[in-house]
């Protein structure tokens, strides 16, 4: 009796105790694919250390310093507006022609993008230069990385993922600092050139765009397609035709009718069938399931409280000590961001999939939105100091290293949320599709949170209101997180259980 019963429950137990195996990353394509990420934040935020002198520069706060936030903030809203707008179309473009086209077309974008930003010598003109209509690449490369990966190696793909972010978060900043106005900085080698004189900041905005151009380079030469079959642009102009879209449907009917090898169709057309949806991209109306809406819904609450923080951030480094601010010039702001990139980039690598395996994907991203408090409430702290002891004081080194370590933590939720839209995919042919729909909704909260952020951060410090203390706008963002929560309670809680089982 002993012996049949070890013999019944021995085999269950190696089952039970087995380790789901990970497959490995493919690495040469998902270098690729960093590379090609890296184009984004580089390009972004590169002009975060210099844009509120350049909004000094061009006049157009008439030396109102109170307004420099506001005009900060609507120039990086502007950015995101027209990215909203496009991007969907991108992303479902990428579904029937490719990644690769799509990419391409989204790099060629941003390099145009920043050339003319540097040469641009009004802040309309800056403006306008600094346009995301051409870039639909946020939500494509994600869909690349889900393609390119399985469910036990996707998690470790979005730990790798930040190395792109941090490194452009690092880099950027630097370059803006350093290489703003360089015929002031460096007076010994760029001293004698006129043209760096009239367009100060062209120098360190044509860095990002050349590297953008290398990336096309990149994708053109490198990077292997992830679509299976993508049409060309040709067959798919004119499958928009009702002609085209007929002739297509009796061709497809027609095979769809050829007999099996056992002599019959019904057996055919069920395969036919099912091969056919599971690599066909659906209407987007099929899309919009509760999975899809509520994984969206959490990734625009997301980044709405990220770039609102990111954005008062650097206006609040710039800012005058006694109207609320640090008063620091843009290499040292570049020098801060910069490091919080580096340290970024480290922690995401070492620690989130870690983490995310231990504690599930819904855990992990609750803690890391909750963080955000804490980091909004140093920012008074740090001001206090600074009156009290002066900008350069230790405290106030201090303090702004806390603040930096604690942000650090909010982005374990990009990794997070990023699974959550993987998951809630109907199939990998409309990957794209999905990506794309859930990004115009953070594209559109990014849209809001930069103009709202700094306009309230300008209004809070503005003498005549003083909105409680200078504190009206941390009140805020603290309200923002809370909401923040609350969204993230709606998401599917099954990743938690099957890590916990």
């Amino acid at each position: 009796m002993t012996a049949t019963t070890h013999d019944e429950e021995t085999p269950l137990l190696p089952q039970q105790q087995r380790k789901k195996k990970i497959t490995p990353l493919p690495w040469g394509q998902f270098s690729i694919l960093l590379i090609l990420q890296l184009a984004e934040p580089l390009t972004s935020q590169v002009i975060s250390p210099f844009a509120p002198q350049l909004v000094r520069d061009v006049g157009i706060t008439h030396g109102d310093e109170t307004r420099v936030g506001h005009y900060v903030g609507l120039m990086y809203s502007i950015f995101f507006a027209t990215q909203a707008l496009t991007v969907l179309h991108w992303s479902r473009l990428s579904d029937h022609l490719g990644r690769r086209p799509i990419i391409m077309t989204g790099l060629f974008g941003l390099s145009l993008s920043m050339y003319s930003f540097g040469l641009s010598k009004t802040y309309w003109g800056a403006v306008m230069s600094l346009n995301g209509a051409l870039n639909g690449n946020i939500g494509v490369l994600k869909s690349m990385v889900a393609e390119i990966t399985d469910s036990s190696n996707l998690p470790q793909a979005y730990a790798y993922l930040p190395i792109s972010w941090s490194t452009g978060q690092a880099l950027g900043p630097a370059i803006g600092g350093y290489f703003s106005k360089p015929t002031e900085q460096f007076p010994d080698i760029f001293g004698g050139i006129e043209f760096l004189k009239d367009y100060p900041y062209f120098l360190a905005c044509a860095i990002p765009a050349t590297f953008s151009l290398v990336a096309l380079l990149v994708t053109l030469f490198f990077l292997k397609e992830t679509v299976t079959s993508p049409l060309s642009i040709r067959r798919f102009l004119a499958m928009r035709t009702g002609k085209a879209n007929l002739t297509l449907q009796n061709v497809s009917s027609s095979q769809d009718n050829r007999v099996g090898p056992a002599g019959t169709t019904e057996e055919v057309d069920k395969t036919n069938d099912s091969v056919a949806a599971a690599n066909k991209p659906l209407p987007l109306k099929d899309l919009l399931n509760s999975k899809v809406v509520i994984s969206a819904l959490n990734y625009a609450s997301l980044a709405l409280t990220d770039i609102a923080i990111r954005s008062v951030q650097p206006v609040f480094y710039a800012t005058p000590v006694e109207l609320g601010g640090l008063g620091l010039p843009p290499w040292k702001i570049g020098r801060i961001l910069s490091v919080y990139g580096v340290l970024n980039g480290l922690v995401q690598i070492l620690a989130f999939a870690r983490i995310h395996n231990r504690f599930g994907s819904r855990r992990v991203y609750l803690w890391s939105i909750a963080t955000s408090l804490p980091v909004i409430a140093v920012f008074p702290i740090i001001n206090m100091l600074a009156k009290a002891e002066g900008s350069d004081s230790t405290s106030v080194l201090v303090a702004v290293g806390i603040q930096i370590v604690l942000s650090i933590f909010i982005n374990f939720a990009y990794g997070c949320i990023f699974i959550f839209i993987t998951a809630s995919a109907p199939n990998k042919a409309s990957l794209g599709t999905v990506n794309g729909f859930c990004q115009v909704g953070v594209s559109l909260m990014r849209t809001v949170g930069p103009a709202s952020a700094n306009s309230l951060f300008s209004l809070s410090i503005d003498p005549k209101h003083h909105y409680l203390d200078g504190n009206l706008v941390y009140v805020a963002l603290g309200a923002l997180v809370c909401l923040g929560l609350v969204c993230a309670d709606y998401l599917p809680k099954t990743d938690e259980d099957d890590n916990e089982s």
